[in-house]
């Protein structure tokens, strides 16, 4: 069977970077191991428009006048797709459509919009989520059907992991923090003044709703075991390597404003890199890492309880490194890029 692979970021150019193993396959939910499945993919050729109508209007054309044919329309999000899920609904679009959906479906106090959004869910085929709860609750809502939302166990690619360990030989005591929406840095820097435990943090330079730069300042004004950098762009491979020379991953956000499996991303990559984590509070995660004894969430905003949790695994280091060695076996057993694509093409084949 052939599929319309559509994504929201420049999919082409980053296939070509899992080629060249300078990004981790996971990133691109499925396609660099469809063809292990018998799945061909038709490439969306992804343009960022001035705003939301002209991207939902340039890729309604573009893929409505695709000349390659295809079976399925699959998309790593609805957002650009709303004109097609919405002819999809009134049934003039023939062709199945199935995406992830990073969130759980809501409900609204306005009648209109939520009569609007309920017809709007009829458009989708299938529906991929990363967490049960996220299915639960949007099931509640009564706008989707349990038996076509379908939980996904995404996790990372282990062969670009290995072989980036493989080339990463230093080995260090510090802690990282590489993540970027919506994420609490200030509470990691109040955390770990004063402490002799060092921590690099690598912060987007750019983040209109977080406002990083305006809050935490100029990099040169923290005490020498904290190391900011603000970055530009994704760098998913090189920080990655700085993740590797690293001995804890910290993924401290504030409270989802939704449920939303936020800082996954970063979660799976210290499963792949065998690094413990301590990290906020996530009910949204599909993974309890508590329970897993793979790490140890702390509450919101609680600078005492991170300094508490960072002194414990700093004076504890053989905790940590069997921590890390259970995050790599969960990654090996139940999350990684071979069992999710797995799991997707199983549903994607059935239609």
């Amino acid at each position: 069977m052939k599929l319309y692979f559509y994504h929201t970021l420049p999919v082409i150019q980053q296939y070509q970077e899992w080629q060249n193993q300078k990004l981790p396959g996971h990133v691109l939910y499925g396609l660099t191991h469809f063809d292990k499945h018998g799945i061909e993919s038709v490439l969306h050729d992804y343009k960022k428009e001035k705003n939301r109508l002209e991207f939902m209007v340039r890729n309604w054309w573009k893929i409505i006048t695709c000349k390659e044919s295809f079976d399925v329309l699959y998309g790593t999000s609805f957002r650009g797709l709303e004109i097609l899920v919405f002819l999809r609904a009134l049934g003039l679009y023939r062709k199945p459509i199935v995406v992830w959906h990073h969130t759980s479906v809501t409900t609204s106090s306005k009648k209109l919009v939520n009569l609007i959004s309920t017809f709007f869910y009829k458009g989708f085929d299938e529906l991929f989520f990363f967490n049960t709860k996220l299915i639960d609750y949007s099931v509640q809502t009564g706008k989707i059907k349990r038996e076509h939302a379908h939980l996904i166990h995404w996790g990372p690619d282990l062969d670009y992991y290995d072989r980036l360990k493989s080339e990463v030989h230093e080995q260090n005591s510090f802690f990282i923090s590489t993540g970027r929406e919506n994420r609490d840095f200030l509470t990691l820097v109040k955390a770990f003044e004063g402490e002799s435990a060092s921590i690099e943090l690598f912060v987007p330079k750019i983040n209109i709703k977080n406002g990083y730069r305006e809050l935490l300042g100029d990099p040169n004004q923290f005490p020498n075991n904290i190391k900011l950098e603000y970055v530009t762009g994704l760098l998913t491979d090189e920080l990655a390597r700085r993740v590797a020379a690293a001995a804890i991953v910290a993924i401290c956000f504030q409270k989802p404003p939704y449920a939303y499996t936020l800082g996954l991303t970063t979660l799976v990559e210290a499963f792949a890199l065998g690094k413990p984590v301590l990290s906020s509070i996530n009910p949204y995660w599909e993974t309890d890492i508590d329970a897993e004894g793979i790490g140890i969430s702390l509450p919101y905003g609680d600078a005492e309880a991170w300094r508490k949790a960072i002194r414990y695994l700093s004076a504890n280091p053989d905790k940590a490194i069997a921590m890390g060695q259970k995050a790599r076996k969960l990654a090996e057993t139940s999350f990684n890029l071979e069992i999710f694509t797995k799991e997707l093409a199983e549903i994607l084949n059935k239609l």
